[in-house]
């Protein structure tokens, strides 16, 4: 066999193995194999596709779940890494569906240039900035289903019981029952047990997330462009949120362009026949696009020139929507620029 042809290798990840297929230049198939998705196994897979000749490139499905391990390694290897979507359903009709499928898919996909973009390293500040936003998200949805299960308890209290809670700041409501004497918050014992305990419950849910919270800004301070956190409207979670799109790798975004279709703020060409109009975006990461829909909120309550911006855009026959769209592109595009420059993340 050839030693010195160019391989490129396609892998279908998966929890327990990955399964890669490696493709010649020409496009036909070397060999195919199954390894299983831990370190050696990973190991495994770099070694047979090299034995194949020279490894080119390596398209990998679901490089921001299964296949982050499998990414690192490459990566660290020298190896470029292609995230690839997922197979054309037209195509899966056509052929059906399984793992060897979608890793020929994968490995052809990069061959001919296409449905690829460069992965996030995922190995940075940026990905400790995600974790602890996840954490917080969770902590902060569970803390509002506590608040709405110990309010609504009390709304069905008996009225004694009901007279006496009647506080609606939930921390001062937690307070004051974590304060009560046992036995004096009401005649029933089971009633009693469970209102402390989703107060406890509040309590230690709320210290949680503002602990997640405070970590999550000194990672934001210490990582974000310096002048980004001086932008009016932005704090440690939008910050957080938009680094977060792009990731520890920013440069993997080749244009303003396209980490404003990242964070679904592009216009969308919906032009037909003699109607010539643009459409909303709907689909980017939608935490950035929150991200941005924030700024521009701040900023048309406490900028001047913002909302003469939008009242003109609005009087050109654009819909608020749109004007608010605008806004969000021109953001986006100042975020970029920040984090293109900023030597913390703009590293190879």
């Amino acid at each position: 066999m050839e030693t010195d042809q160019r391989v490129v290798g396609g892998v279908d990840t998966h929890k327990d193995t990955h399964v890669v297929v490696a493709l010649d230049h020409l496009g036909r198939q070397l060999g195919a194999s199954s390894f299983p998705s831990t370190a050696n196994g990973c190991r495994a897979l770099l070694d047979w596709l090299r034995q194949l000749g020279q490894l080119d490139r390596v398209g990998v499905e679901g490089c921001g779940s299964y296949g982050a391990g499998l990414a690192r390694l490459l990566r660290a290897e020298a190896v470029e890494v292609v995230e690839i979507c997922r197979p054309n359903r037209q195509m899966r009709r056509r052929r059906g569906k399984s793992d060897l499928l979608d890793a020929e898919a994968a490995a052809r996909a990069v061959l001919a240039e296409r449905d690829g973009v460069t992965p996030k390293s995922a190995d940075g500040p940026v990905e400790a900035m995600r974790a602890l936003r996840v954490a917080r998200s969770s902590a902060i949805k569970a803390r509002d289903q506590a608040t709405n299960q110990l309010h609504a308890l009390i709304v069905t209290a008996p009225q004694d019981t009901r007279d006496r809670l009647n506080e609606p700041r939930i921390d001062k409501l937690a307070a004051q029952l974590l304060g009560a004497e046992p036995g004096t918050i009401s005649d029933q014992a089971g009633y009693e047990m469970a209102v402390l305990s989703l107060a406890r419950r509040w309590q230690a849910l709320d210290t949680e997330a503002a602990d997640l919270a405070g970590q999550l800004k000194t990672i934001v301070t210490k990582t974000a462009p310096p002048k980004m956190l001086e932008l009016q409207g932005v704090g440690p979670d939008v910050a957080a949120a938009l680094m977060i799109a792009a990731g520890d790798n920013p440069q993997r975004l080749h244009s303003e362009a396209s980490f404003a279709a990242l964070c679904g703020v592009s216009p969308l060409d919906c032009s037909s026949g003699k109607q010539d109009r643009h459409r909303l975006n709907r689909g980017g990461n939608r935490d950035a696009n929150m991200a941005l829909w924030r700024i521009v909120m701040v900023r048309l309550r406490w900028d001047p020139t913002t909302r003469a911006y939008v009242d003109k855009r609005i009087s050109e026959g654009k819909t608020r929507r749109g004007a608010m769209r605008c806004l969000k592109r021109y953001i986006a595009r100042d975020i970029y620029r920040l984090l293109t420059a900023n030597p913390t993340l703009n590293t190879p």
